[in-house]
């Protein structure tokens, strides 16, 4: 497995003082927002305006991916059942493009940390979407949790309760939590 320097953050309800103290515990440069609409209904800090400006003023890089790399895409091809099918969507030209952004600033080295509201990875499209398309790159995401860093195998071995990324059947796909449609 190659060394990652791609963490994953949930803001959940944390203020912003306290999500910029893991982001520098974990000495991360840039914040690549993956939410595909980056505003909060409750935490306005953590909506795209206000993170543009008081991240820099931080010294982290802001920049956002969820055109590219967000959990909940537009188009209706990407559901099944009215759940965003992470299989459909990875098969994407803007989600491989993605990837490989991703994968280019993993190789330079860069400390990147990939945000969404969601503080639980194994609940969100970091893990079950971005981090298994890493994997096959052999570039595993460093999950920043309540409980410390979790790697992305961790998670995928939480996710499907010991059977790694594999069910009886071969490959396990996964959805989103939510039914959206």
């Amino acid at each position: 497995m190659q060394d990652s320097t791609i963490y994953s953050i949930g803001h959940g309800n944390k203020s912003f003082e306290e999500f910029l103290v893991e982001l520098k515990e974990h000495q991360i440069d840039y914040v690549f927002d993956v939410r595909s609409s980056p505003i909060s209904k409750y935490n306005f800090h953590f909506n795209r305006s206000w993170l543009e400006v008081d991240l820099p003023n931080n010294s982290v890089v802001y920049e956002f991916l969820g055109e590219y790399l967000g959990g909940l895409p537009k188009n209706r091809k990407y559901y099944t059942n009215g759940k965003v099918d992470y299989s459909k969507l990875s098969a994407s030209d803007f989600f491989i493009e993605g990837i490989k952004l991703l994968i280019e600033a993993n190789n330079e080295s860069l400390r990147i940390a990939l945000m969404c509201s969601e503080t639980k990875p194994e609940e969100c499209h970091r893990s079950k979407l971005i981090g298994r398309e890493l994997l096959k790159h052999n570039i595993s995401i460093n999950h920043i949790t309540s409980d410390g860093i979790k790697s992305q195998e961790e998670i995928i071995e939480k996710l499907t309760k010991g059977f790694g990324a594999q069910d009886l059947f071969g490959e396990k796909d996964f959805t989103s939590r939510n039914t959206y449609l």
